[in-house]
């Protein structure tokens, strides 16, 4: 059987016509007619995933290893014969985005989306474990850079409600910011929630990421806000945010994620708030919670995060923050007061007195002054 080589030295491939009987291939078939989705690796670890926004990014890091394993011949993660992938090949996949300077979470990502496909196509028993075992264990990239995203100040956030006019669609703008920043909520899960979700002032987010329910409380004048939207919105079952058209009728309809993000940043040009992303909000949620006190824990319940170790990655608020905790910590010391001026100073340092030694050792002072 031919050598497996790195994709560079792969020859160029093609798709297959599925009208025409497919020719032998003289090399490894790193391209070919995708069968049934149900024996396709990458469809079937797609399809494992809960959250569709998971998916869509997997996809995408999957569509992209295709395009570097078959040296650009296709994009498509489907077209790929997973199980004629081999370790050279990953591992020429990882050294190539290195080598064009692609950020090592998304690199990370990348070959997190390759390991899942690889260990399905073993689930199909389309590679043996030997062969599993060798393509997982190329490693991530380590490096340490600073997060995405940033921390908006008080200032900005009263701006952006400012900029909502007293209008339906201004009340609708408001519950939109109170749902993204005042509950930290994701942009998918605002989109989502629904007006029967809102019970008693507070809200259950059923469709969080990983499938995970969990409650949303508001701040003081968040539920005011919530219903002055709903008194325009009307009671009818849906979505609580929904479109508004010129004129203030609303649209029996759900607000889409990639509408929420023009809104923002048209709020964002009115108000002159540097650009930010919706998810900025809720990274300023989790700080500005931490900043005021709150405990960890409870700041990760709200936000929806499977482990502390991610809501501390959304901490923003600079050295300013770090600089106020370590003024908290208790620290006996305070300069002391001297007595005297100069000749103070001078005894301080002095060397202590006979009687003085002997009251520290328990004996009695030499008359001689000599050692005994």
């Amino acid at each position: 059987m031919t050598a497996h080589r790195p994709p560079e030295s792969l020859p160029p491939a093609t798709v297959q016509d599925a009208n025409q009987p497919p020719a032998p291939p003289a090399q490894v078939p790193i391209v070919s007619v995708p069968g049934p989705l149900d024996c396709n690796p990458a469809a079937v670890y797609l399809a494992g995933k809960a959250s569709e926004a998971g998916r869509r990014g997997l996809r995408r890091s999957l569509d992209r290893a295709a395009e570097i394993l078959t040296g650009g011949v296709t994009g498509n993660a489907l077209l790929v014969r997973w199980q004629q992938v081999r370790y050279q090949h990953v591992a020429a996949l990882r050294a190539k985005m290195i080598d064009a300077e692609v950020k090592p979470a998304t690199i990370n990502h990348t070959l997190a989306a390759v390991r899942g496909t690889i260990r399905e196509a073993w689930h199909l028993e389309l590679i043996d474990a030997e062969t599993m075992a060798r393509l997982v264990r190329v490693p991530n990239v380590k490096s340490e850079t600073v997060p995405a995203g940033r921390h908006l100040k008080p200032g900005e956030i009263i701006r952006l409600f400012d900029a909502c006019a007293a209008t339906p669609v201004g009340a609708r703008d408001t519950a939109m910011l109170t749902l993204l920043y005042g509950c930290g909520m994701r942009r998918s899960e605002a989109v989502s929630v629904e007006l029967a979700d809102y019970v008693d002032g507070a809200l259950t987010i059923r469709r969080g990421k990983g499938r995970k329910e969990r409650y949303a409380y508001f701040p003081d004048g968040g539920q005011e806000a919530i219903d002055a939207w709903i008194e325009h919105r009307g009671t009818w079952p849906g979505t609580l945010l929904c479109p508004v058209k010129k004129g203030g009728h609303v649209e029996q309809r759900s607000m889409t994620a990639q509408a929420v993000l023009m809104r923002l940043r048209f709020l964002a040009s009115l108000a002159r708030v540097p650009r930010f992303t919706p998810h900025d909000l809720r990274r300023t949620f989790v700080g500005e919670l931490l900043s005021k006190g709150a405990d960890i824990s409870s700041v990760q319940q709200l936000a929806g995060h499977a482990s502390v170790t991610t809501t501390t990655r959304y901490d923003r608020r600079g050295e300013d923050a770090k600089r106020n905790a370590a003024s908290l910590l208790p620290f006996p010391y305070s300069k002391p007061l001297l007595v005297g001026g100069p000749a103070a100073d001078a005894r301080v340092d002095a060397a202590p007195n006979d009687a003085e030694q002997a009251a520290a050792t328990g004996g009695e002072p030499d008359p001689a002054g000599e050692p005994g």
